[in-house]
């Protein structure tokens, strides 16, 4: 039988809510600065959550290339191929560096809504007497809709726009499914390395949970109220905790088999030992979703070979809601025993 390949991770990127780039955010973690404030949009409206956690003075001009491909890229996508970039930056790989065919791209993704300015102008065009008619929409909207729109939005073009830049004529493929995507997009990029398709893997997630549209149809759902005070809303795990909050964001890793990371010399920042993707068919807070969560713990030590005594520390979802923490705290402490457990999100909230 032949043997696994390892597979290392040797550079990341991130653009998030409290910093662009590795050191800053890094600073921020350290300094216990939240990315959480209110947003000037949702001010003196009827939102029910007027806060959240917004990525500021971000300009895409500073990373993505060629400029052109902006026009064509909504805010989500601009983070994502960001983040990719300090990622392959950090890793020291230059584009050329791979033999193209094996590098490739698996990235995970919200789905990305359109921002109302792109539609204002379409809609104003099918009002008639202060209401939409829908017989203008054929007519005269079509025509008023940017030719190429639907590219920006589009979930699976941040990989394509990566494999394009980059000459990654490797796998390549978007993984939407919720909070879970990036974490499956990793998993993937991992068994890719794993089955000889590729060396090398650009890797990650990007979405935002500001955009109005989404918000509309949510409302307020297991959403924090703590308008008084957004930097202290979410709370993951604590006993006062009343919802999530929502934010935007991306963040990107590369992966490497050991052989090719030791043969060019990279610096190994990390191993990635093992995973676990289950599906779970119950609703939250129900019996059968808290075993849900004891099995794919389980699994992932099988799949890594290890015990829960040697689990270092668990990066937490952390949602910050009263059903979701209670579930997730109860597994961790089932399977895990007194592992330390860190919670990211009470900075930066849900992205």
């Amino acid at each position: 039988m032949p043997q696994i390949r390892e597979v290392v991770i040797t550079g990341a990127g991130v653009v998030c809510p409290i910093g662009i780039g590795l050191p800053a955010v890094w600073n921020s973690l350290c300094e216990r600065r939240s990315g959480v404030a209110p947003i000037a949009a949702f001010q003196n409206t009827a939102m029910p959550a007027r806060f959240g956690a917004e990525v500021r003075d971000f300009d895409g001009k500073q990373y993505v290339s060629p400029r052109k491909t902006l026009k064509v890229m909504c805010r989500e996508i601009q983070m994502g191929f960001s983040a990719a970039t300090q990622a392959m930056q950090d890793a020291g790989l230059a584009t050329g560096a791979v033999d193209p065919d094996l590098l490739g791209v698996v990235f995970g993704s919200e789905m990305h809504y359109c921002v109302f300015d792109d539609m204002n102008e379409v809609f104003r065009n099918c009002r008639v007497e202060g209401h939409f008619n829908f017989d203008r929409w054929g007519p005269r909207a079509m025509s008023d809709i940017f030719p190429l729109w639907l590219l920006k939005y589009l979930p699976n073009m941040t990989a394509c726009h990566l494999a394009i830049s980059l000459d990654a004529r490797g796998p390549n493929n978007t993984i939407a499914i919720g909070e879970a995507s990036s974490l499956a997009a990793l998993i993937e990029s991992t068994r890719v390395i794993q089955r000889g398709h590729a060396d090398v893997m650009l890797t990650g997630g990007t979405g935002s949970r500001l955009n109005l549209t989404p918000l509309l149809h949510r409302g307020g759902c297991k959403l924090s109220l703590r308008n008084d005070d957004p930097a202290a809303a979410s709370r993951p795990f604590d006993a006062a905790r009343d919802g999530m909050v929502n934010g935007e964001g991306a963040g990107a890793i590369v992966l490497e088999s050991r052989e090719h990371a030791v043969a060019r010399g990279a610096k190994i920042l990390a191993r990635v030992l093992g995973d676990s993707l289950m599906f779970d068919t119950q609703l939250t807070g129900s019996a059968e979703r808290d075993d849900g969560f004891h099995r794919v713990i389980r699994a992932a030590l099988t799949s890594a070979a290890l015990e829960p005594g040697q689990i270092g520390h668990v990066n937490a979802h952390g949602l910050s809601t009263r059903e979701d923490d209670r579930d997730e705290a109860h597994a961790i402490r089932d399977c895990l025993g007194d592992v330390p457990v860190t919670a990211p999100k009470s900075f930066f909230g849900s992205l």
